[in-house]
């Protein structure tokens, strides 16, 4: 790419974020808790016209939705003090207005230069600093804190201690490590504010951290509720997949009533997370009622020839297919994307339930 290039480049992917967004983010009262700063400006929603050679989806439940996007590509809203939100309705950052500055939950890349934007918006309307003095990293995954050196070399940056080992590993010049690190627990205070931040394993990620904002009733945690959706494919792609289901539990544990996941367009509410450990409860009863389908055909399909990943491809693909049928058909219209991600999750599910918990099917002890 050639210097001169790049503008329109640039140009060509802002034009297009804003157009894809527009559609994804309305107004509807499923904003629950964000609200929105005078003079907050909202694109206009607009259809692009889908290639016929793409697969068509049930439609997103207005539930899911968030608010509308500026003309920058990103909505701030105040959560309850002066703790705010920002999303482009893939996903979300929170941060704290202080008297000293700035605190910064995380930096996705897909928000970019849109959080300078959006802490500048807040603190011209509340009068305090808009420099970000502090950055949390929620975990170490580039695709939420990728826009990390957009802040400087001087602002603290804070972490598990974890991440700090993996990002050595990774060397990203756009991750730049923490400058303090924490093994269970960090009280962080500045300017009159605070977030409690913790870690309780491994789950999404080795690292990945719950951020609580105490004087707000404010839980941030990424990866692991999915306000108004189901999770992404294969679970969060996660790492510990028992582990992510238990940290499901854990976060409900906190007395939150605002919880930002990291993704997608609007804020959670408690019920949020109870439709969604339904859902992993349902998901997961299903896969084990599916691993009762007969293997033989599988076998004597492919057993002749000797090709014993075929067997296990064609069976474990449709004893997947078998469990998501009816947790699709239960949650269409209830969670968006039911439809998209279940086959994905019911197909990680069940390795996990095999190789986790022990739970082989035809491939158990030979009699």
């Amino acid at each position: 790419m050639t210097p001169e290039s790049r503008p329109t480049t640039t140009a060509n992917r802002r034009a297009f974020l804003r157009t894809a967004t527009a559609a994804l983010a309305v107004p509807t009262a499923a904003v629950l808790v964000g609200e929105a700063l005078p003079g907050t400006a909202h694109a206009a929603t607009s259809t692009a016209t889908a290639s016929t050679d793409l697969p068509d989806f049930a439609p997103v439940p207005t539930a899911a939705t968030g608010p509308a996007l500026n003309e920058q590509g990103y909505f701030v809203g105040r959560i309850k003090g002066n703790l705010y939100w920002v999303t482009d309705s893939y996903y979300q950052a929170m941060f704290l207005s202080t008297r000293e500055g700035v605190v910064l939950v995380d930096a996705p890349p897909t928000i970019g230069n849109n959080l300078l934007r959006a802490i500048a918006e807040v603190t011209r309307a509340n009068g305090r600093p808009p420099k970000v003095t502090h950055l949390v990293y929620t975990h170490t995954h580039a695709d939420h804190i990728g826009s990390a050196h957009v802040f400087g070399k001087h602002v603290v940056r804070i972490a598990h201690s974890e991440t700090r080992r993996l990002l050595r590993l990774e060397a990203d010049p756009n991750r730049p490590l923490p400058t303090v690190t924490f093994d269970d627990h960090f009280d962080l205070r500045v300017g009159g504010e605070r977030l409690e931040l913790a870690y309780h394993g491994p789950n999404h990620s080795p690292d990945n951290i719950f951020v609580y904002a105490p004087d707000h009733a404010t839980l941030m945690v990424v990866d692991v509720l999915y306000p108004g959706w189901v999770p992404f494919k294969n679970l969060a792609v996660s790492q510990d997949i028992p582990a992510w289901v238990k940290a499901q539990d854990t976060a409900m544990s906190y007395p939150w009533t605002t919880l930002v996941g990291g993704h997608l367009g609007r804020l959670g509410v408690r019920a949020d997370g109870d439709v969604q450990k339904r859902y992993i409860a349902d998901l997961t009863d299903s896969v084990k009622s599916a691993m009762s389908l007969d293997p033989t055909p599988y076998f004597q399909k492919y057993g002749p020839s000797g090709n014993s990943w075929a067997i296990f491809k064609t069976y474990l693909d449709a004893v997947a297919q078998q469990a998501a049928g009816p947790v699709i058909a239960k949650y269409t219209g209830v969670l968006a994307a039911a439809d998209v991600f279940t086959l994905d999750n019911a197909a990680t599910m069940l390795e996990s339930l095999r190789i986790d918990a022990g739970i082989l099917g035809p491939f158990g002890t030979h009699p």
